[in-house]
């Protein structure tokens, strides 16, 4: 931990924290447990997880800090300081604080903190009321001062006179017992200031009669002598008072200038009943007591931490540990950080911190100058001046009162305000074009691109531009246009100000980079510009250091890629149906198939043996030849079911099938035309972004907002993209559409983005992805700036004009990727590169058959000869007529031997009764009719053939046609009558012999089955 003593006396009356320091008496007590609260909750203020601890005496060391302050008269050291010493170090030091926190109240008490840093060899910062005179100079004894360190009113106000040469002036006291002792040395001892009269309105504030008439007495005495008033001891109550009732009765001469010699606060800076021109100055924040002490124990804080990153053993254990025996070191713990606290420097809560010399702690708070002026609405507004720094005066921007005044008639008004702002190049919000041969802008702004933030170099540039005659080379000048630009021509216009116009430097947004601000907040911050109007991001950072205005343009953060235009891969013809869709259609044909075989075989009408003893049988194989046929719309002969089932079944499969080719046929085009690959990543959470694959790419603009929020948000990922960030936008635009391609991802403000992507005339580029990180863009400003509201009230109005809107619809409504409507023809041409994949699937066909063949031959040698040796594997009807063919060699003969057969009856009966009955069915004859017969003897299959006697048939009947009349009747309707009735009865008769013929094949069938059945177990 970090150990922080307290030692002191003294004083004289009480004094509430936060009191102003000039108070004078001070409690320490509060104030320590106020800073060391407030410092352990700075993160990242000590390392190592070091905090700070305080170690509080007083006096004698007793050990704590009573509730009152200081309040020991007295003081037993400077009778023994060898006591002294020991009851310091024994209370304090061996504890192993690193330095001492010290509130002497003389100058008795400074030498003796001095001793205590020479001999003990620890640091001792003293925060005192004034600084005393040191005749040494110990590095380890510091001193704060509480007045000295603060600015005087009296120097200010000096200042300002001196700028406007206002060197002839009067007083006017509101309290008589006023300190203005000061002011009036530092006015005397310069030659060129005349003091007129000093009126003191003290006894007459309370009479509203005697004040006015004391007033106008003492005003005309000094309106032609000393133009110029200076107010002490005045509140703003009492300076309202006094203007309302001079202004009323027109007591002040017009001429008279007024200034205000106390500081004010700007909060309670007011313009109302106060004059045009009123300079008066201030600070932002109040600097109390507390803020001392606090800076105070930082500058510790920061010089042990910078101390312990190096010599960590050195900076962290105390030299003396043992109270006057000190080790004689080289380097003692307490030498050593001295060396560091006089190198510390920081921006702490009562000012600028940093050691002078080597014994001074100086702590500067600026002071800021305004001026009561009107703005352009006309009303009256406080507008900055400018800064009192380092002892001068550091003009801003506005005008002064004496140089408006040299500038005008008693006709004119003041000269507009003429102000530097600062631009960055963001298309569409602004542009750039090169000037003519004259150095002029035909359209647009004349802007400069000094290519340096230098403000000397600037105010040179500037300076010879607006000369007769002008210098400046014209490379650096340009015309800007653009969004942002309109939009300065208009507030411009509205606001009454002329304005100069450069590119910043660096051509950056600005970030805090090696200890300063870069980019366009570096040159607010410096003072090189007023405004900065661009595609300006708000963020948290920014708006810590400088002012915005309210936001113009609302946007986010996008993400854009290159879309690329690829021959169609080898699956693309299956693209226009998801995979689950091809899977489930072949799923559903090979279902189909298997139910049309089941219907099929198990129906009486079926194309099976059971059904009716056709020559054909309908097995699984043609099944799925039917179904795909229909899928597939294939125009080849196919064996379709016979029975209803069936049918009906393949008819609704053919009306899928329907559906699902249309649907195909109508995608096919649109997806394989139009496709384009890219990237596709749903936002900044993608894992693409978090875990990089290899050679993914993906950057931003540097020192950007869209930098600074990966940065804070997503540190890994910014630490990963850093390698690919880009100098600007246009940059990362062309790394995305280089051939071959930088960038595969690129990160920015959409609404940069978006035009990039509009004006693509190759409509590669495209944004994809949720936005995220909303934000909005706005005009950047010094801080405490006071055009900072106007504006924004100016940007609200122009927003529920509808301005902003023209401007939107002015650069953003261009035609997105022009060269889209010239393509159309060409695109809607597929040529042989999107139906690759085809030509691949025929040339797999073409391999796959040549293995199918070698199957085939694999089949019908070595499988089918086994499975013939095993008599439960030889029916296999249902599932291929072919392969039960192989199988069964008598199911083959016998099937051509029936085929032969009706091939010759068909030719017998080719002849003249062609025109016979149709209800005759008996046209083919039965005579011959043979059943062949496998026998197996002497181990071969012989042919037997076995002449079996015909079955008698009924002799057919011969028809003679009737004789018919002219009306086409027939004579005798009963003649008709009867011969129908003996056709019936023949057919009858057939019918039955047929049954008794089909009874003895089966009978037969059977035989020979037990027959060949009973060979083989003999064989076996």
């Amino acid at each position: 931990g970090l150990g922080s003593a307290l030692h002191g006396r003294g004083p004289p009356r009480a004094r509430k924290p936060g009191e102003g320091a000039g108070a004078e008496t001070l409690w320490p007590r509060d104030a320590l447990l106020f800073a060391v609260d407030n410092l352990n909750r700075v993160e990242g203020l000590l390392p190592y997880n070091l905090s700070l601890e305080v170690v509080m005496a007083i006096e004698a060391g007793l050990g704590d800090l009573p509730l009152l302050p200081f309040s020991s008269p007295s003081s037993p050291w400077s009778s023994d300081p060898f006591s002294f010493l020991q009851s310091v170090c024994h209370t304090v030091v061996v504890q192993g604080v690193s330095a001492l926190l010290a509130f002497p109240q003389s100058q008795g008490e400074m030498m003796e903190l001095d001793l205590v840093s020479s001999v003990l060899h620890i640091p001792v910062i003293s925060i005192v009321r004034h600084e005393f005179p040191r005749e040494s100079q110990n590095p380890l004894h510091l001193q704060l001062s509480l007045e000295n360190s603060l600015s005087s009113d009296a120097d200010v106000t000096v200042s300002v006179l001196t700028m406007n040469n206002w060197y002839n002036f009067s007083l006017l006291l509101c309290q008589e017992d006023w300190n203005i002792t000061d002011f009036l040395i530092l006015t005397q001892n310069n030659s060129k200031f005349h003091l007129g009269s000093i009126i003191n309105i003290t006894t007459n504030l309370s009479s509203t009669e005697d004040l006015l008439s004391f007033l106008h007495v003492q005003l005309e005495s000094i309106k032609n002598s000393t133009p110029t008033m200076v107010m002490f001891g005045c509140d703003m109550e009492s300076i309202r008072r006094i203007f309302e009732l001079t202004t009323q009765f027109g007591v002040t001469p017009p001429e008279l200038r007024w200034v205000l010699g106390d500081s004010q606060n700007v909060e309670e800076l007011r313009t109302e009943g106060l004059p045009l021109g009123l300079i008066a100055h201030g600070k932002t924040t109040q600097s109390i007591f507390e803020y001392y002490v606090q800076d105070a124990m930082e500058l510790v804080a920061r010089a042990v931490a910078t101390a312990t990153m190096i010599q960590p053993e050195l900076a962290l254990i105390p030299s003396t540990m043992n109270c006057m025996d000190v080790e004689v070191a080289n380097l003692t713990s307490g030498q050593y950080l001295s060396r560091f606290l006089a190198n510390t420097t920081f921006r702490g809560l009562s000012g600028s911190i940093r050691v002078k010399g080597s014994t001074i702690i100086s702590s500067e708070n600026n002071f800021f100058i305004w001026n009561l002026q009107h703005d352009p609405m006309g009303k009256p507004m406080w507008t900055r001046l400018g800064r009192w720094q380092g002892g001068k005066i550091v003009m801003d921007y506005g005008v002064w009162p004496e140089q408006a005044q040299r500038h005008k008639t008693h006709l004119q008004h003041p000269r507009k305000l003429h102000l530097r702002v600062v631009t960055l190049i963001e298309h569409p919000f602004v542009f750039t074009r090169e000037v003519d041969d004259e150095g002029l802008c035909p359209a647009g702004q004349l802007c400069l691109n000094p290519l340096t933030n230098d403000s000397s170099v600037l105010d040179s540039l500037f300076s010879s531009l607006h000369s007769s005659n002008d210098t400046v080379p014209i490379k650096f000048k340009k015309c800007c246009y653009g969004y942002c630009i309109d939009l300065l021509e208009k507030l411009a216009e509205d606001l009454n100000f002329d304005f100069d116009l450069y590119i910043v430097g660096d051509g950056k947004y600005g970030a805090w980079k090696n200890g300063h601000w870069t980019g366009l907040v570096g040159d607010l911050l410096s003072g090189s510009a007023h405004l900065a109007v661009t595609s300006f991001s708000i963020n948290t950072a920014r708006s810590q250091v400088i002012d915005f205005t309210s936001p113009f343009f609302s946007t986010s953060l996008g993400i854009l890629v290159r879309t690329r235009d690829t021959a169609a891969p080898i699956g693309a013809f299956m693209w226009p149906l998801h995979w689950t869709m091809w899977l489930g259609i072949f799923v559903a044909l090979h279902i189909t198939a298997i139910f049309l075989t089941l219907y099929e075989w198990k129906s009486p009408f079926g194309l099976t043996p059971k059904g009716r003893n056709r020559s054909k049988v309908f097995s699984f194989s043609s099944a799925l030849n039917v179904c795909y046929a229909l899928l597939f719309g294939r125009t080849a002969a196919i064996k379709p079911p016979k029975c209803w089932t069936g049918r009906f079944l393949m008819n609704l499969w053919a009306i899928f099938c329907m559906f699902c080719l249309s649907t195909y046929t109508a995608n096919l085009a649109a997806v394989m035309v139009g496709e384009k690959i890219y990237e596709e990543l749903s936002g900044i959470h993608d894992p693409k972004l978090h875990h990089p694959s290899q050679g993914f790419r993906f950057g931003t603009v540097r020192e950007s907002s869209a930098e600074d929020y990966v940065r804070q948000s997503f540190p890994e990922m910014h630490e990963y993209m850093r390698r690919y960030n880009v100098p600007a936008t246009p940059d990362g635009v062309e790394y995305l559409k280089n051939d071959p391609e930088k960038l595969d991802a690129f990160i920015m403000d959409k609404a940069l983005l978006d035009y990039e992507v509009s004006i693509d005339a190759d409509c590669k580029l495209l944004t994809v992805g949720k936005p995220f990180a909303i934000e909005g863009y706005g005009i950047g400003l010094p801080p405490n700036s006071p055009l900072t509201s106007n504006i924004s009230e100016l940007i609200s109005q122009y927003k529920s004009h509808g301005f902003m809107d023209v401007l939107h619809d002015k650069w953003y409504k261009v035609v997105p990727c022009g060269k889209r409507s010239f393509a159309v023809t060409e695109t809607l041409q597929m040529g042989i590169k999107h139906f690759s994949g085809l030509f691949v699937l025929l040339c797999i066909g073409f391999g796959l058959s040549i293995l199918t063949t070698i199957g085939e031959h694999i089949v019908y040698r070595l499988l089918l000869p086994r499975i013939k040796n095993k008599s439960r594997l030889q029916y296999w009807l249902h599932t291929s007529q072919r392969l039960h063919r192989a199988l069964n060699t008598s199911f083959v003969e016998e099937k051509q031997q029936r085929f032969k057969t009706k091939r010759v009856e068909k030719r017998s009966n080719v002849g003249p009764r062609q025109h016979s009955s149709v209800w005759n069915t008996s046209s083919l004859s039965h005579d011959n009719r043979q059943k062949y017969v496998f026998s197996d003897e002497g181990g071969q299959n012989q042919l037997g053939i076995q002449a079996h006697q015909d079955i008698p048939l009924p002799p057919r009947r011969r028809e003679l046609p009737a004789s018919l009349t002219t009306n086409g009747k027939a004579d005798s309707l009963n003649g008709a009558r009867n011969s129908v009735m003996q056709e019936l009865s023949e057919l009858e008769k057939q019918i039955q012999v047929i049954r008794q013929e089909l009874q003895l094949a089966v009978s037969r069938k059977t035989e020979l089955e037990e027959y060949q059945r009973t060979n083989r177990t003999c064989e076996s």
